[in-house]
């Protein structure tokens, strides 16, 4: 006997089956005979016959036998009863089945199951009617002389699962076999009619839209061609509509701008909103919505630009190519954002142009000074007339592109006030995390930022918020050295004043002992926009000569400068001749870079009170005591006189404003000269913070203050010892010309100087 295991498949008594060769092969596994009996096995999940279990097969099978075996190779089986499964067994991969026959019930006489089967098939030829392979169908369902043959031929199209249609094969009662049988393949029928009517109604609604495409396209092309041929026809609603269409902005952006478009349709020219809505559409349009290809990044290249642009500056311009280099490798904008800090004048903010043209790229500048409304960075909210966008956007849209160079000048001068916090609001702005999607309160749409290269710059850091200082790499910039500046004013600023008046090259010259006495005598600054103001001057004035007086070439040198310029040269603090007792000599930082400064002490008759002058600030008045009662430790033998004596302590310049702690040790000095009567030599001059416990402790500025030193003719200098790697920042031109000498104590200083033995 043959077993075929099947699946899924509604297997019925009465109904013929054609299984093709290859079935036969797979399933049977052996060539069948005709009059060969064969079992229908049904199986609950679908398994090959080497995986199958016992517990797989459902208990109710059905029995055939082979009709006929072709030549071809297809088999013919024709079933003929139900079996109930007694026992199955698997004994070296053969079935061992033991079943008995399971009658059916015949609850429903034949002219009934006629009935049936006629409206089952008048109710299946209207179905199939409707579609194209119908006459095909036609033919079959006229053949079929049972709902069987029916349920047989249609199972794999029956929307029932392999569950219920074994309890079609396992119901004993006709009635409830042929009910499941019309059940399933009404539902069949069913469920497919509204298929192809939802379908129908899908090709309509698309079939609709399809149309409505084409009628745009085809207005789209009419309308491009019309504007073509009358240009000065082309109206504020039509222009934005070109725009927004090939501004290629994010769908958000597109979605805002075109809601406000169809606002300005529905307002008219007339209305008053229409300017402002106007207004909105040119800003955003105006913007660059696409993303800029990064370009490729010439690493020497970029080296010679900033060599070419600025003179000096060599530790700055190693940290801008470490930079580049990174957004290089990257191929994205990358890196920390820098902020360049320095006197005025050093070119924090030109070599934001030198960067923008080493990564060729366009160049913004935002002015931050006296900012202290947060709408001018996030921008306003268009609630009101005169609504703008912020600084950001604004600079953005000045560049015309979506990448520039963005120089975030004077950051330390934002200030806070009741129309809320500026620096907090560029937080978002200089954020990488968040600012891809920055959002402009006027724009009301997210605009990314990420690849934008933010510089910003600042003349001290002390006013900079903490969490914005934090998102900022600092880079000083160390004031030029007269050398520099020598440079700077020969291959920059003079060719550039000459060309701004109009003097052609070689008409004027300025030799180097003339540019040193301008710069020595006539400028005191860390930077060199005094010295630029200068040669201006200069140039003007040989102007003059040039048009009056028509000489080939002007010569100015250092003997006819003050002819050329309009101004008393600038007192300079220089060391005194002569030594006192008292008096020392301390080194200050500026804005303007640095200086020196006399500490004057004198005892007076009194009770060993402590004045001090000169306008001092809380920190310098608390070194001051610190250095009282230093000297006071120092000297105990001194004691009865100091306490019939005041000591008065006193800063010249005493308009001028000065504060911290680095004079401690020349306050301690000072006093110690006073006290013991041994004066300082006046080309001796220190700076360092000390302690009670008589510790020398570093302090800032060291470059600056030695330059002061060398211009004042200073010729040994006491810094404290824990400043000797900032020697590394002072050009080898001041180290050249000074003695440094660094200490630890002020014993130290009080030895060198020979106040202490």
């Amino acid at each position: 006997m043959i077993t075929l295991p099947c699946y899924d498949l509604v297997v019925l008594p009465g109904v013929t089956y054609f299984l093709q060769e290859e079935m036969v092969e797979k399933i049977i596994r052996k060539e069948p005979k005709e009059g060969e009996e064969l079992l229908f096995l049904i199986l609950k999940e679908d398994k090959e016959r080497d995986d199958m279990l016992p517990e797989d097969v459902y208990p109710v099978g059905v029995k055939g036998i082979v009709e006929k075996v072709n030549q071809e190779g297809s088999t013919v089986i024709r079933t003929h009863s139900r079996i109930q499964i007694e026992n199955f067994e698997i004994v070296d991969g053969k079935f061992q089945i033991e079943f008995t026959e399971r009658a059916d019930i015949l609850d429903e006489d034949e002219d009934r199951q006629k009935e049936e089967l006629k409206q089952l098939k008048e109710r299946m030829l209207r179905f199939v009617s409707n579609y194209q392979w119908g006459i095909m169908a036609r033919n079959y369902i006229l053949r079929w002389k049972s709902l069987e043959e029916m349920a047989a031929a249609m199972s794999y199209q029956l929307n029932i699962s392999n569950e219920e249609k074994y309890k079609i094969v396992e119901a004993d009662e006709i009635s409830l076999r042929h009910e499941g049988i019309i059940h399933a393949i009404n539902e069949m029928m069913e469920i497919a009619r509204i298929g192809s009517e939802a379908q129908k109604v899908q090709e309509q609604s698309n079939e609709k839209v399809y149309r409505e495409e084409a009628i745009k396209k085809q207005m789209q092309i009419l309308q491009d061609e019309l504007d073509r041929m009358h240009p000065e026809n082309i109206t504020d609603i039509r222009k934005f509509e070109i725009k927004i269409q090939e501004s290629g902005m994010n769908d958000t952006a597109r979605a805002e701008a075109e809601k406000i478009l169809n606002r300005m349709k529905q307002e008219g020219k007339d209305s008053h909103e229409y300017g402002m809505l106007y207004d909105y559409l040119d800003f955003v349009t105006s913007l660059s919505w696409k993303k800029e290809e990064p370009q490729k990044i010439d690493l020497k290249k970029a080296g010679k630009i900033l060599d070419e642009d600025h003179y000096g500056l060599e530790k700055v311009k190693k940290r801008i190519l470490q930079q580049i280099a990174v957004m290089a490798l990257n191929k994205k904008q990358s890196g920390s954002i820098l902020l360049f800090v320095g006197a005025p004048g050093t070119g924090k903010t030109s070599i934001g142009q030198s960067i923008a043209r080493a990564l060729g790229r366009e160049y913004a500048r935002v002015s931050l000074g006296g900012v202290r409304d947060e709408a001018e960075i996030r921008g306003h909210r268009r609630t009101y007339v005169g609504a703008m966008p912020g600084r950001i956007m604004e600079g953005i849209k000045r560049s015309g592109k979506s990448n520039p160079v963005m120089v975030l000048d004077e950051v330390d001068k934002l200030a806070s006030s009741y129309q809320g916090d500026p620096a907090s609001a560029l937080l978002e702005v200089l954020d990488p995390e968040q600012n891809s999607t920055f959002t402009d309160h006027y724009m009301n749409v997210p605009y990314d930022l990420s690849d934008v290269l933010f510089i910003c710059t600042a003349n001290t850091v002390d006013t900079i918020p903490e969490p914005l200082l934090n998102r900022m790499e600092v880079i000083p910039f160390q004031g030029y050295t007269e050398s520099e500046k020598i440079q700077i004013a020969k291959k920059h600023l003079l060719p550039k004043a000459m060309e701004k008046t109009g003097i052609g090259s070689g008409m004027l010259k300025i030799s180097d002992k003339a540019l040193h006495v301008m710069i020595a005598d006539y400028t005191m600054e860390a930077g060199v926009r005094g010295l630029k103001k200068a040669i201006e001057t200069v140039c003007r004035a040989a102007a003059v000569k040039l048009v009056a007086e028509e000489p080939e070439r002007i010569s100015v040198r250092e003997k006819n400068i003050r002819e050329f310029l309009d101004q008393k040269p600038l007192r300079h603090d220089r060391i005194k001749k002569a030594a006192r007792p008292g008096i020392v000599t301390g080194l200050a930082w500026t804005q303007a870079g640095g200086d020196i400064l006399f500490i004057e002490t004198m005892f007076t008759k009194g009770k060993g009170n402590v004045q001090i002058t000169g306008q001092l600030g809380d920190v310098m008045k608390e070194s001051a005591q610190i250095a009282v009662s230093l000297v006071k430790s120092f000297y105990p033998d001194k004691a009865e006189e100091l306490e019939k004596q005041d000591i008065h302590i006193h800063v010249p310049a005493g308009a001028v404003p000065k504060d911290g702690p680095s004079a401690g040790i020349t306050l301690v000095t000072a006093l110690s000269s006073l006290v013991s009567g041994h004066p300082v030599d006046p080309e001796y001059a220190m700076t360092g913070e000390v302690s009670l416990r008589g510790d020398v402790m570093a302090i800032g500025g060291l470059p600056e203050k030695l330059g002061a030193a060398v211009r004042a003719g200073v010729k040994k200098v006491f810094i404290p010892r824990e400043n000797v790697e900032d020697l590394e920042d002072v050009p080898e031109e001041v180290k050249g010309k000074l003695t440094i000498v660094p200490v630890e104590t002020v014993a130290e200083v009080l030895k060198a100087t020979g106040i202490m033995e």
